[in-house]
């Protein structure tokens, strides 16, 4: 009869010595300490800006634009059809910083070309195979005062209203 008494006052013990103010290490809570925000970045001051030597041209052809909304915001999902195999780096650039101009956002589908000369870079073959497909986010707060996004490529731009 005396042993689950002894039995339980020390496991009182030692539970009552596991929440010390949180400060004891035999607490498994304490184990790997505090989490902090990290606030060291690789990004420059600024942020990233275009560069001048971004060689980068615009999509032969935009063939599609999906909008999908997140509660966050919406992603932008394009497609584009460029005139070869081997196109990449595909990206959607939002045009005026960003901004909206008469509640429509604007963006530039451009592509990185094939190295000239290569095999890849003169082949056709099917529009599946060439497609290229890029997407942007745009948070809530950014979508407040648009109405119309467009994608523009070389030859046709498509635009989604709400």
């Amino acid at each position: 009869m005396k042993s689950p008494l002894v039995a339980i006052l020390t496991l009182s013990l030692v539970l009552a010595g596991c929440g010390g103010f949180g400060s004891s290490r035999l607490n498994p809570l304490n184990w790997f300490g505090k989490s902090r925000a990290d606030v060291a970045t690789l990004a420059p001051e600024g942020g990233y800006g275009v560069s001048a030597s971004d060689r980068r041209v615009l999509v032969d052809q935009v063939t599609s634009l999906e909008i999908r909304r997140t509660p966050e915001g919406a992603i932008i999902s394009a497609a584009g059809l460029p005139r070869t195999q081997g196109w990449w780096d595909a990206e959607l650039v939002a045009e005026n910083n960003g901004l909206p101009v008469g509640g429509t956002m604007t963006y530039r589908f451009v592509v990185g070309e094939p190295v000239p000369g290569t095999a890849v870079a003169s082949r056709v073959l099917t529009p599946q195979s060439r497609e290229v497909t890029a997407g942007a986010f745009l948070s809530n707060i950014a979508l407040q005062d648009v109405r119309r996004i467009v994608v523009t490529g070389a030859g046709n731009s498509m635009s989604v209203s709400r």
